[in-house]
C-alpha cells in the first residue's frame, strides 16, 4: 500500500519529558557542640531553610542519636526534610552529608550515604542515623574549638512534560545563535564615560570628591527615581552636574556599574559583605529591585551570633523579609541553644548534689 503524498507534508505530533537536574549544597556549622552532647536520644537541633531549586529544605542534628531504636544510641545522626513538599507528586532527591576535616581543610564523606529517596506530602525526613560515632567525633579532626561543620549536597530531578508540533521529521541547525553580549556592550559604554570620553555623556555626579559621567537616558530607564530626579521638575533636570550626599564613592560606582550591566563589579572577599550592606541601602534609594534581591541574598549567607542585631536593624528599615527571616532563625538557634545548655548544667548540678548526699 502507498503512502500519500500528502504525509509528507501533514504536521505530525510528538512529545517528550524534559528532565533537569538541579543541585545546591548548604553548609551548617554547630558551634559549642559539647554543650549540646546530652541532649537525649531523639531530641534534635534544627538549622534554619535553605532553598535547592525552588523548594525549602531543613537539617536536624541529633547529637545523641536519632529516634527509634537503640541501633544508634552511640552515634551521632542527621536528616534532611523537605519543608514545602508537593501536594501532588513526591520529590524524588538524591543527597549526601560531608563532615569538615579540619586538618585537611576539606569536606568528607562518611559511611554509606542514603542516595535516592521520595520525600512525600508528609514532611518525612530521611538521613544518616550512623553518621558518626560520638567517641570517634571527639577524638577527630573534624571537631575543633568546640565546632563542626556540615555540607548537605542537594540534587533532585525536575520533570517537564513538552509537546510539539513538526512539520518536518528532522530539522538540521545552520546557524547557531550566541547568547546575549548587551552588557558588555554598556560595559564599554560606561568605561569610556568614566575614561573621559564624551560621547553621549550628557550628566555628571560628585560623589565624595570624586567625579563619575553618565548618560541621562539610560539611568532614567533603569530607575524611576533617577528618572524623577533627572527629567522631573527639580533643579537637576538641566543640572550637568549632580551632587549626591551620604553614599561613598565606591558603593556609587558600584551601583553603576549594575545599573548599565545588570551585575555586581568583582570585589575583594573581605569587603563583600560590607558592600552589600550599603549596595543594599542604595538599591533601596534609588529604587533597583534586582540589585537590593542580590544585596539581601548575598547578606542571607553571613548572618551569624556576631552580625545578627546589625542585619536585623537593616532588614527592618528596608524592608527585607528574606533576611529577616534568615536573622530570626539565627536568633531562635541560639535560644534553643542556650536553653539546652542551661538545662545541661542543672542536670550536672542535680547529679553533683545527689552524689554528695
Amino acid at each position: 500500500m502507498s503512502s500519500s503524498p500528502l504525509s509528507a507534508v501533514l504536521p505530525t505530533t510528538a512529545s517528550a519529558v524534559v528532565t533537569k537536574a538541579v543541585a545546591g549544597s548548604h553548609v551548617l556549622k554547630v558551634k559549642g557542640y559539647s554543650l549540646i552532647k546530652g541532649l537525649g536520644v531523639g531530641k534534635f537541633i534544627e538549622f534554619g531553610k535553605f532553598s535547592v531549586g525552588g523548594s525549602s529544605w531543613t537539617v536536624r542534628f541529633y547529637p545523641d542519636g536519632g529516634p527509634g531504636s537503640d541501633y544508634c544510641a552511640d552515634w551521632v545522626s542527621i536528616a534532611l526534610f523537605l519543608l514545602d513538599p508537593n501536594p501532588t507528586t513526591d520529590v524524588r532527591a538524591n543527597f549526601k552529608f560531608n563532615l569538615l576535616d579540619q586538618a585537611q581543610g576539606k569536606h568528607v564523606e562518611l559511611n554509606p550515604q542514603p542516595g535516592m529517596r521520595s520525600f512525600s506530602n508528609a514532611k518525612t525526613g530521611f538521613g544518616q542515623d550512623r553518621f558518626i560515632k560520638r567517641m570517634e567525633l571527639d577524638e577527630s579532626t573534624y571537631l575543633k574549638d568546640d565546632c563542626l561543620e556540615i555540607r548537605c549536597d542537594v540534587t533532585f530531578a525536575l520533570m517537564k512534560q513538552i509537546s510539539k508540533v513538526a512539520v518536518e521529521a528532522a530539522k538540521t541547525q545552520f546557524v547557531a545563535v550566541p547568547p546575549s553580549d548587551m552588557h558588555r556592550h554598556l560595559a564599554a559604554l560606561l568605561s569610556g564615560a568614566s575614561g573621559g570620553g564624551e560621547g553621549s555623556v550628557d550628566v555628571r555626579f560628585e560623589v565624595g570628591g570624586e567625579t563619575f559621567a553618565a548618560h541621562r537616558c539610560l539611568l532614567a530607564a533603569r530607575s524611576s527615581v533617577f528618572s524623577a530626579l533627572l527629567f522631573g521638575p527639580m533643579k537637576e533636570k538641566t543640572a550637568t552636574c549632580v551632587k549626591i550626599e551620604d553614599m561613598e564613592p565606591r558603593v556609587f560606582k558600584a551601583m553603576l556599574h549594575f545599573i548599565y550591566t545588570d551585575s555586581l563589579p568583582e570585589m575583594d572577599k573581605g569587603e563583600t559583605t560590607v558592600m552589600a550592606q550599603h549596595l543594599l541601602v542604595a538599591a533601596d534609594m534609588y529604587n533597583l529591585p534586582r540589585l537590593k534581591l542580590i544585596c539581601e541574598h548575598e547578606l542571607c549567607k553571613h548572618v551569624d551570633g556576631s552580625t545578627v542585631d546589625t542585619m536585623l536593624a537593616l532588614a527592618d528599615q528596608h524592608g527585607c523579609r528574606g533576611l529577616k527571616e534568615a536573622c530570626l532563625s539565627t536568633i531562635n538557634f541560639t535560644r534553643n541553644l542556650k536553653e539546652t545548655t542551661a538545662k545541661i548544667i542543672n542536670k550536672i548540678i542535680v547529679e553533683a548534689h545527689h552524689s554528695l548526699s
